[in-house]
């Protein structure tokens, strides 16, 4: 069977299924029946110096039936105080020293820094986590995102705690900047040992037009707070694809945004993490998931003939390129199996209204639909057809539309060799 374990810039956890610092670590109590269900680390809900939250603190985003497609919160960090969460720290690592437990911290001042990691060490912690990443309430008195989007802060804070960290350093990074190589740079500047991504997302998730006021109410008013869920994977899988990839990065990265499931996981290992941390799910479904999320891992690298998570780490990461990279003369287009269609006709739509026009129906006037003995059929005309796939990604039935690829007998060049005048590209065809 695959080996699941992992070393993480060189913390030992017995898989790659961290839970990310939030709510479900929010006590000794929760981390410890997590474990017992099987995750391999978690990482503490952030310490600071306590604060008082608000009343309500979710809201969420429905979408096709299905509940919390994306999450929003507007709670802070830890309201316990900090001799308690010590204390538990100390039990949950003495009772599982074998998981990865990690200690979220935010504050202000060296000193406090100082004081704060040479306690969470002293209680048994495997690694430290700096939340550069919180994007309400703690931004506004200068600690969260106001660090993570200020490049020069991060390094300097980051290189604060590396003078007293005897334990691995993760600087979590915050998805609400323009570039997230910037502040990983930064992170890896300051002596970082590793960094986590993404955090949550600036968001305001939704206005009851009734009282007129944004979600949640408190009290007749609300403030923007952080998007998570399976909503955000698709932002934070580019992010660690760009850190990953970027050509001066060397840190280990821990997956952090949207996942929900092993093939959620397995995707941003492939795009370089080595390590995956999970919130909003165990918020919606509980601890138990993480049994599911191993075994199909473990089934999945058995199937690949994986024998490690190291084994295909980063695999995706050397196909994920700039535009500029890309085959300018690959082509395909669509094939609609008559045998599958069910007549609904979207893809029709789809193409006449949201793309290309490039898809007929029997009977429509224009003649170029022929007569197949199918009525409602529709006729993809290939030398239109531009190959965007709309017309597969509508389709209710599966495997209906399969995008097939054209030979034309070109050589493959970029548009990066074209404007360099290295190549030469066929003429284009504008449809009329």
């Amino acid at each position: 069977m695959a080996d699941l374990s992992i070393n993480f810039a060189g913390i030992e956890a017995p898989n790659p299924f961290w839970l990310a610092s939030a709510p479900p670590t929010n006590t000794g109590e929760q981390i410890m029946r997590a474990y017992e269900h099987g995750w391999g680390g978690a990482v503490w809900k952030t310490l600071g110096t306590p604060i008082r939250n608000v009343s309500a603190r979710f809201a969420a985003n429905d979408f096709a039936g299905q509940r919390m497609m994306g999450l929003n919160n507007i709670e802070l960090i830890t309201d316990r105080p900090l001799d308690v969460n010590y204390a538990e720290i100390r039990e949950v690592t003495r009772k599982y020293p074998d998981r990865a437990t990690i200690v979220s911290l935010m504050f202000e001042t060296e000193d406090e820094w100082k004081e704060n990691i040479e306690r969470s060490i002293e209680n048994g912690a495997k690694g430290l986590e700096l939340n550069f990443g919180c994007p309400h309430g703690m931004c506004e008195r200068g600690m969260g995102s106001a660090v993570g989007q200020e490049p020069m802060v991060l390094e300097r804070i980051t290189n604060w705690v590396m003078r007293y960290a005897s334990v691995p350093v993760i600087v979590k990074l915050t998805p609400n900047i323009t570039d997230i190589t910037v502040p990983g740079l930064a992170a890896q500047h300051g002596g970082a040992n590793a960094v986590s991504l993404i955090n949550t997302i600036k968001s305001v998730m939704a206005v009851d037009l009734d009282t007129m006021v944004p979600v949640p109410n408190v009290g007749g008013a609300s403030t923007n707070g952080g998007y998570c869920g399976p909503a955000v994977k698709p932002i934070a899988l580019n992010m660690v694809g760009q850190l990953a990839r970027h050509r001066d990065f060397s840190l280990p990265i821990s997956g952090i945004g949207g996942i929900s499931t092993w093939k959620d996981a397995a995707e941003f290992i492939a795009l370089g993490a080595t390590s995956v941390q999970v919130c909003t799910a165990v918020m919606h479904h509980g601890y138990r998931i993480v049994e599911d999320m191993t075994d199909g891992l473990s089934r999945w690298m058995d199937d690949k003939g994986y024998r490690t998570i190291q084994d295909f780490a980063g695999r995706a990461s050397r196909h994920f390129v700039n535009w500029e990279d890309l085959d300018m003369n690959f082509k395909v287009v669509a094939a609609i199996d008559p045998a599958k269609c069910i007549g609904c006709q979207l893809c029709y739509v789809a193409c006449k209204d949201g793309s290309h026009h490039c898809i007929y129906l029997p009977g429509d006037g224009t003649g170029k639909a022929p007569d197949t003995g199918f009525d409602r059929v529709p006729y993809v005309a290939h030398d239109e057809c531009t190959g965007c796939n709309l017309c597969s990604l509508v389709c209710p039935v599966e495997n209906c539309i399969s995008m097939v690829e054209v030979d034309r007998g070109l050589s493959p060049v970029t548009w990066k060799q074209f404007t360099a005048g290295e190549a030469t590209l066929p003429a284009y065809a504008y449809k009329h």
